[in-house]
């Protein structure tokens, strides 16, 4: 799948710059345009990867580069304002080579979460293709006012979206992790993720063939019932037979038919089961779609099949898509599994009564401000009235 990538904010910009690493490294050819969109000059000066030119500061006027110090509604007003000059990088894009655009943000800050909403909104009025979304939640412990900035952008990214796809930091944040650390180690998760199943129909010169392709109109297909998705990720190495180093379950050596349906069933079930990038009730997916990688000789077809049955009876959908993307040059066999439009996600609940408390706080202000008004403009009434 050929991606237009915008890393809207901080955490945006970042992940962005990771994918068009990733993307030399494999030689995948996913990203087709890679642009950083930012308030703060020094965050769009710390990336690598994504050309100079293709870097956008917006805000100069009202907040001189340093960044909008977490305000979104600044981060939405700015992007509004200033959407000239992001369309201005976005009209280099070779839009009749991609397949759809990717708007990636951090959720809890003030440019990414407020400005990718704007901007979703902008391109889906003037493009054709698909505008998706992947939204990074901040975990609790990263303070109140990034909660509240996610709580209230998070509906607005994915009603602007044609999909949201989520990670969650709290469900990967671990003990004792420095917060730089934990930031790289997390993007590097997400790129690794996403970037299997945006890869998966995308065939490399000298690559093994699929014997079932995931394309883009697969992915699309999926994504588009719209709302939330997450993704699953499970792998296991190969073993090599010359005896070095922990080995997994797979072997090259007298491959066995039935072991390999197996195993590629069981990594098809850790990957739906296990550590989701947005963890949520598996039933209450609407659409997926599942892409098993590694060495062609280990992607037994009849194991790829078995796995797609059996996410096709754990999600209680008859939409279930899978497929193989076959590597020579890795010793690992992957599964991932995309599970669109879900809806029990125990983040998101929260997340909403966290909004809805927040707007119920803001009424309350709001009407003890105007009682206060009133009451001052009473005692200066019944003031007038004493003096004459």
């Amino acid at each position: 799948m050929k991606l237009a990538m915008i890393g809207f904010g901080q955490a945006g910009g970042k992940i962005v710059d990771k994918f068009v690493a990733y993307d030399r490294r494999t030689g995948a050819g996913v990203v087709r345009s890679a642009i950083a969109v930012n308030t703060a000059k020094a965050d769009l000066a710390g990336l690598d990867n994504v050309p100079e030119e293709n870097r956008v500061l917006i805000g100069q006027a009202r907040v001189k580069g340093h960044g909008v110090g977490a305000d979104n509604e600044l981060g939405a007003d700015i992007a509004e304002e200033d959407m000239d000059e992001i369309q201005g990088a976005i009209d280099q894009v070779p839009v009749h080579e991609i397949d759809a655009f990717l708007v990636v943000a951090g959720m809890g800050g003030g440019t990414g979460s407020g400005g990718a909403p704007v901007l979703t909104n902008h391109l889906k009025r003037i493009y054709t293709e698909p505008v998706y979304g992947l939204g990074v939640l901040p975990a609790d412990d990263e303070g109140g006012i990034y909660t509240l900035n996610a709580a209230r952008s998070f509906k607005t990214f994915v009603d602007e979206v044609d999909n949201l796809l989520v990670f969650d930091n709290g469900a990967w944040r671990e003990t004792g992790e420095s917060v730089r650390g934990g930031y790289d180690r997390i993007n590097e998760e997400i790129v690794r993720r996403f970037g299997i199943l945006f890869s998966a129909g995308e065939v490399r010169e000298g690559q093994d063939v699929a014997e079932s392709v995931v394309d883009s109109s697969e992915i699309i297909n999926t994504l588009s019932c719209g709302g939330v998705s997450t993704v699953g990720y499970a792998t296991e190495t190969v073993e090599t037979g010359d005896g070095g180093g922990l080995l997994g379950r797979f072997s090259d050596d007298e491959l066995d038919p039935t072991e390999t349906t197996n195993r590629i069933t069981s990594l098809v079930r850790k990957a739906a089961l296990g550590r989701l990038t947005l963890p949520c009730e598996v039933r209450s997916t609407d659409r997926s779609l599942v892409v098993v990688s590694g060495p062609k000789d280990h992607l037994n077809r009849k194991g790829i099949e078995r796995g797609r049955k059996w996410l096709e009876n754990e999600t209680a959908s008859m939409e279930v898509r899978g497929g193989d993307y076959p590597l020579s040059d890795t010793d690992h066999v992957a599964a991932v599994t995309l599970l669109s439009g879900v809806t029990d996600v125990p983040r998101i609940q929260a997340l909403q009564e966290v909004a809805v408390e927040a707007q119920d706080n803001i009424g309350e202000i709001r009407d003890e401000s105007e009682e206060n008004m009133e009451s001052l403009i009473r005692d200066d009434e019944d003031e007038l009235e004493a003096l004459f």
